[in-house]
This record gives structure tokens, sequence and C-alpha cells, in this order.
């Protein structure tokens, strides 16, 4: 007889062989296979340089990644590809945009546009455009790009996909920065040489509506999620304007107390950045000559000023992490929302400082990008959004 033992260390044995194969009766219902785990999703803050006029010092020729889930701590760098002059040199940087649609991220150069795809990190396209590009804007659907020329007369519509021209919006306004949308119906063309805030209908590619006039020609500018509101910087403003979407008119002119409006190294305006919390409760506003940032209570109209933060550098423009956590001004300070202290400042590999006024948040699972964030600092509150 086989001893207890024995008998105890067969059966474990057997049991073992039988969990490893997936072995069953007949008509036994099959073990459940332990499911793997879904692929962790990384949050990364893509910085695009240079993305200071064609500064270098400031990040390169390329494209810094940042780990927003570990103290925005440098990832890597992408190599810049295209985006050079005749000369060879590296042209400045003007706008970003990203498409989950076609996996692709945008860059705008002076002179042309170039497409790289997220997951291989290769050139698919560069194209130059009539009259130069400037803040390019994409629909929330990833597949148009409204592509401004270089403070000239017009906007270029273009299939984000292939590059190709779909059509042309001529304003006669110096166009220059440009937001799309929410919903998808609309996107707002400011220019540099007028007063108007022009809104086109992306059906037709016209010009349907114009907001203002402003106390001066329009620079950087935002809306609310419900596409109701608009804030604006104007030349000569430290400060900013508020207009109306809906009746094109033109509510309030918000100064910043306090601070002189002083010299600015770039822009020739003293705010040339302004942005809202996703929740649409603060105003964020870039004081270029006093090297702050200036936070507005968003809940009372017109906004009232609160605080101000002092950062490293001159601020050029201002958006905000998707959750709401985080602000990114230009100069790459990482500032938290709720404490308003500075939590990390953006370095490269060899430690030296990144700014850019060019920066998206893109979520990666599985080294595919899922999610594209705000970089123009939208308010999110009703934002009714197309895909």
């Amino acid at each position: 007889m086989l001893s207890l033992r024995r008998l105890l260390f067969f059966g474990a044995m057997v049991y073992c062989l039988f969990t490893l194969t997936g072995w069953r009766a007949p008509g036994g219902k099959p073990r459940k296979q332990a499911s793997a785990p879904a692929p962790a999703l990384k949050r990364y803050l893509y910085v695009i340089t240079p993305g200071v006029r064609n500064y270098l010092g400031y990040g390169g020729h390329g494209i810094q990644v940042f780990d927003i889930d570990n103290g925005h701590r440098f990832v890597k760098f992408i190599p810049g590809k295209g985006g050079l002059r005749k000369d060879g040199t590296p042209s400045n940087v003007k706008g970003v945009a990203v498409s989950l649609a076609t996996n692709c991220l945008y860059i705008s150069t002076l002179e042309a546009i170039q497409c790289l795809d997220l997951t291989t990190e290769k050139l698919v396209w560069e194209r130059t455009y009539e009259g130069g590009a400037d803040r390019i804007a994409i629909s929330p659907d990833g597949t148009t790009l409204y592509v401004p020329s270089l403070e000239k007369e017009f906007w270029t519509v273009v299939n984000a996909k292939t590059g190709d021209v779909i059509s042309k919006i001529v304003t006669n306004s110096g166009a220059h920065n440009t937001i799309y949308g929410p919903d998808g119906k609309h996107v707002y063309l400011a220019g540099l040489k007028s007063t108007m805030l022009n809104v086109a209908d992306t059906k037709t590619h016209t010009v349907t509506k114009q907001v203002g006039p402003f106390g001066a020609d329009i620079r950087p500018f935002t809306i609310n999620g419900a596409q109701t509101r608009v804030y604006v910087n104007v030349n000569g403003l430290l400060g900013f304007e508020v207009g109306d979407l809906v009746t094109g008119k033109k509510l309030h002119r918000v100064e910043v107390q306090g601070f002189n409006i002083g010299e600015v190294k770039r822009h020739g305006c003293p705010s040339h950045g302004i942005g809202l919390t996703p929740d649409e409760r603060e105003l964020w506003l870039c004081d270029g000559a006093n090297n702050r940032i200036h936070v507005f209570d968003n809940t009372v109209m017109p906004p009232a000023q609160r605080t101000a933060i002092l950062v490293r550098d001159m601020p050029g423009w201002i958006s905000f992490s998707a959750d709401g956590h985080y602000a990114y001004p230009s100069t790459g300070d990482v500032i938290d929302v709720k404490t308003r202290r500075i939590v990390a400042t953006l370095e490269d590999d060899h430690y030296n400082a990144v700014q850019s006024e060019k920066m998206v948040e893109i979520h990666f699972r599985d080294n595919k990008p899922v999610f594209a964030g705000n970089q123009f600092g939208i308010g999110q509150v009703g934002a009714k959004t197309s895909h």
C-alpha cells in the first residue's frame, strides 16, 4: 500500500497537471484563464522646439517628451523631421495639432507643415503652402486642418490625411491665430491686422459672423466650451477683453492692476497668452513685462483679478493639462493650479531648460495615441464635441 505521504504527493502532481493543461472532464466547464492586464495609460507632454522664435537653446530642433505622471520628467527627444529653411537651418515652429483619426502629429513652421506618425515617429508628409503657415488648428474629428497664411490675407483649409488643399478663406486680416470650436461647426480666425474676430462655418468654409470690434488688433485668444464667450489679448493692453460669440458684441475690457506695462522681449504686446481652466472657474493671463501669470476669478463677470505667479522667463503662451491639475506657461514652469506653486520645470536630457509656446498633451496606450489635449486653454464646460 502507498503511504499517505506518497498519496498526497501523487494527488498534488495530478492537480498541477490538470491545472496547467486546462484539462476538463467531458461536458465540464472550461477553467477560467486569468486575463492579461490592460496596457497602462501613459500621459505625455509633447513640447515642440524651437517653439520660441527659432531659438535652439530652449530645446533644440525636435520634440521633447515629458511624463506628466512622473513629475514631468524627461522621457525622450524626437529629432526634427523636416521643418528646415532653404539654408538648412531649423525654421520657427508656429503651431502644433494632433489627430487620433490619422495617428499623426502636425507641426507648422514659417513655410510648411510636417505630418509625423505618432507610433513610428516617421515623417508621413511635408507640404509647403501658399503664403506660409502660422498657428494651425484641427477639427475635433481629426480630419481637417485650418492653416493661417503667415500674417497674410487668407486661411487654407487642408485635408489632414493627405495634406491636400480643400479650400481657401480670404479675410484680409493678417491671418495668425486659429481655434477650432469643440462642436466642429465653427472655426475662430484672428488676424494681426484686424480688431474683428472672424467666425467661419466649417461646412461651407466661409465667414458667417464677426465679433467685435475690440480695442486693438487681436493677438492670442480663447473661448469657453459652450462657444458663447471669447477672451482676447489685444495690442497695447496688459489685460484682456471679453466678447459675446452669440451677439457679436464686445462686453468688457479688463486691465491688470498693480503692475506696469513695461517693455517685452517678444511679440510686441504686454499680454500674449490667455487660457481658461477646464472647469472655466479661472482665467490665467500672461504678463510679458513682469514675468508673471495673473489669475482671475471667472465665476463673476467681468472676471476679477486674484493673484499673480512669478515664472522664470517671459511667458508668451498658457495652457492646461486635461484634468485641470497643471498649468503650462511657455516658460517651461509646471504650476499646480490649486496651490499656485511651481512643482516642476521642464528640462531636457542634459538638464537644459526647455521652453516653447507650442506644446500638447497626448495619452498613449500600448504605444497608440488615445487622447489629445487642448493647447489653447479652451474651457470644457458645456462643450459638445464632434467626432
